[in-house]
């Protein structure tokens, strides 16, 4: 009998050894392909450039090329209990690095191939952005699809979530609302004005305003900006932002200016001194847009009304009219009729908008 046995013992084994060795193979040719692929996006996005300028001389301050499996392990696969937001464009995770480095990662849904282009450029000219009031980008990963952008961990939350989160329901003081404003001026400035090239943002708004545990503000997702163009008739062909937030002449012409900028950051101040969101979609269609609201309140001569309680509590009629002025020049349909953001910086700086009374 055990002869007989013997034969069938030897082609299992032989079939078991044909198996291992094909699964051996498919998994060496999967791994293969996996390399391949991840090079492919690393160039495509830029990856060979990049390195080039992130060797030493080439100004980086410490911006780094991540990759993947460092993200993954960084946020634990990207588990759902990582995510710190999402949004239309992704979503942003938290992670641990190696070193245990808190960090923000940005997971991208999409990218234009002309962003693609692009990115290696943008991210070189961002990696060198230091101010105090800008989320400093630290790295990016480019061996994906969509490139995702590494950013400091800002504790606090968005401003979005500060003002209308229903865990803070507690009173904002007046000159923390305007310091908050100060900082998010000084940083749009800083990125208009001080950058070479100069850098737009496109979608300033609460949520891309994060927050300390100071509550000082840092701008955040300049990762998604635009390098003003150096062709002043260059035009967009997508208008990308926020609704309740968008300039009105961007939306009509298609291209992004520093002023579209400079009309976002009104809608801003305004929910920070109203503690309104800058859209309703419900309720009659008057009042569903904030801007609105405040526009036809000054014309009545009512825009005091507006204002959150605590503001109306703390500020005089001097300070009012003057932050109801600024407002109303952030916010013209002409861009030409706004200030800069240099500008609107200069104000605060210059405290011609006078500060909240203390006591």
């Amino acid at each position: 009998m055990s002869d007989i046995a013997m034969p069938s013992s030897g082609v299992s084994v032989g079939v078991f050894l044909l198996v291992f060795m094909c699964f051996w193979l498919y998994l060496g040719l999967q791994k293969r392909k996996l390399i391949r692929t991840k090079q492919k996006f690393f160039e495509q996005n830029g990856g060979v450039i990049l390195q080039q300028q992130m060797h030493p001389g080439g100004g980086t301050g410490g911006f780094k090329i991540f990759s993947t499996e460092e993200l993954e392990k960084a946020t634990n696969n990207f588990a759902a209990d990582r995510v710190l937001g999402r949004g239309g464009h992704g979503v942003v995770y938290k992670g641990v690095l190696e070193d245990n480095m808190v960090v923000a990662i940005k997971k991208s849904k999409m990218m234009e191939e002309a962003q693609t282009k692009e990115f290696a450029r943008e991210m070189f000219i961002l990696s060198q952005i230091n101010h105090r009031n800008v989320v400093k980008l630290l790295g990016c990963c480019l061996e994906v699809e969509v490139p995702m952008l590494v950013y400091e961990f800002v504790s606090n939350g968005t401003l979005y979530h500060y003002i209308h989160g229903k865990e803070h329901t507690t009173d904002i003081a007046l000159d923390t609302r305007l310091r908050i404003a100060a900082e998010s001026a000084e940083a749009l400035a800083y990125m208009h004005s001080s950058a070479t090239p100069p850098i737009l943002h496109g979608d300033v708004k609460t949520a891309n305003i994060l927050l300390d545990d100071k509550l000082n503000a840092k701008v955040s997702d300049f990762g998604a900006s635009k390098l003003a163009p150096t062709d002043e008739a260059a035009i967009a062909t997508l208008v990308k932002g926020t609704c309740g937030y968008l300039d009105p002449e961007y939306l009509m012409t298609c291209q992004l200016t520093n002023k579209s900028d400079v009309y976002s950051f009104g809608v801003v101040v305004l929910e920070l001194l109203t503690r309104k969101k800058a859209l309703y979609l419900d309720g009659p269609e008057e009042d569903r847009s904030l801007v609105s609201r405040f526009t036809t309140a000054m014309k009545a001569g009512h825009h005091q009304e507006l204002m959150d309680s605590q503001v109306r509590k703390e500020m005089n009629d001097e300070m009012a009219t003057e932050i109801a002025d600024l407002l109303m020049r952030c916010l013209s349909m002409n861009g030409e009729e706004r200030p800069t953001m240099k500008e609107v910086a200069e104000l605060g700086d210059a405290e011609e908008i006078p500060a909240a009374p203390l006591g």
